[in-house]
């Protein structure tokens, strides 16, 4: 799968890179990402989910690495990406083009054709409110404003994509789960509180980096700053935050009701895909080039762990 990534895929974008820069992405570790969060997926399927990840990770480079989009040139990305998403892959809008273009209507074909207009609509909606995180976060970024951090936890859960990668689990299951289940309070609170524990392990993890190029957008930052205590006591302090969300996920998995028996084992593979983001967010952090060096100091990262 990573050979298929930057053999097949990456050169057939057109992307404006050198051959050195492909292979750095390519060593970014996208397809293992996606098999970590995909255990059980067929290698076509993981091919597609691959092709989605690259698409986001290229898209954040767009926005936040140097010579970054404009907020006006990611509200139209925004706009053209959620147009693609909703009215199939042969719609072309101004706003998204080339590389992008390209990869998005590559990986968007086959659950297109596979998945049920509902699961589309709620790719969709997640997609433009990571796009509006993104937005924002570049918003703040040009005023120099950093965020609170009851503000910031909210705008983290959107610029990490984390509810993107939840419907995904549906596509390679192929079992769509009910907008009202899917949207059950408690289900809603599980995905909110895997969200949070993935985000904030990768703000200790690339706190360094993010000292220097983030604007204030790290946990760690904004604790600091908000409590103003130095940052080494805010990385604990956003540790034992990090502790008493693991006990929640727990505590809110084993209080997940029964749907019924035609919809237990899709609920099951909801949570566990939830899980397995985590999970595998922490364990691909730790071994991507895409974070050289980036790990939470020992004494920290004793303290947290993914779930199962």
């Amino acid at each position: 799968m990573q050979r298929w990534l930057g053999e097949e895929l990456l050169p057939g974008l057109g992307l404006p890179l050198d051959g050195a820069a492909r292979n750095r992405l390519a060593a970014a570790g996208f397809a293992r990402y996606a098999g970590r969060l995909y255990p059980d997926a067929g290698e076509a399927d993981l091919r597609v989910v691959t092709a989605l990840f690259t698409w986001f990770f290229l898209v954040d480079d767009a926005c936040d690495g140097p010579g970054r989009l404009g907020t006006e040139q990611i509200r139209a990305l925004r706009a053209a990406a959620v147009t693609m998403l909703t009215s199939g892959p042969r719609v072309r809008h101004a706003g998204l083009t080339g590389p992008l273009r390209r990869l998005l209507l590559r990986a968007w074909r086959e659950p297109w054709r596979r998945m049920p207009a509902r699961w589309r609509a709620r790719m969709a909606e997640a997609v433009a409110h990571h796009l509006d995180g993104t937005w924002q976060e570049a918003v703040n970024k040009a005023a120099g404003r950093r965020p609170g951090v009851a503000e910031y936890v909210e705008l983290r859960r959107a610029t990490s994509a984390a509810y993107v990668s939840y419907p995904l689990v549906e596509f390679v299951t192929g079992r769509p789960l009910p907008d009202p289940v899917y949207r059950h309070p408690l289900l809603r609170r599980i995905a909110d509180t895997g969200n949070d524990l993935l985000s904030w392990y990768n703000d200790l993890a690339s706190l360094e980096r993010d000292q220097a190029t983030s604007g204030g957008h790290n946990l760690v930052l904004a604790v600091a700053a908000e409590r103003r205590v130095p940052v080494e006591t805010a990385v604990e302090l956003v540790a034992d935050r990090w502790r008493e969300s693991m006990r929640h996920f727990v505590e809110f998995r084993a209080a997940v009701p029964s749907f019924g028996p035609t919809l237990d084992e899709a609920v099951t593979d909801h949570l566990e895909a939830v899980a397995n983001a985590v999970r595998g967010t922490v364990e691909w952090t730790l071994e991507s080039a895409r974070y050289p060096g980036a790990r939470p100091e020992p004494a920290t990262a004793s303290r947290i762990r993914g779930p199962g």
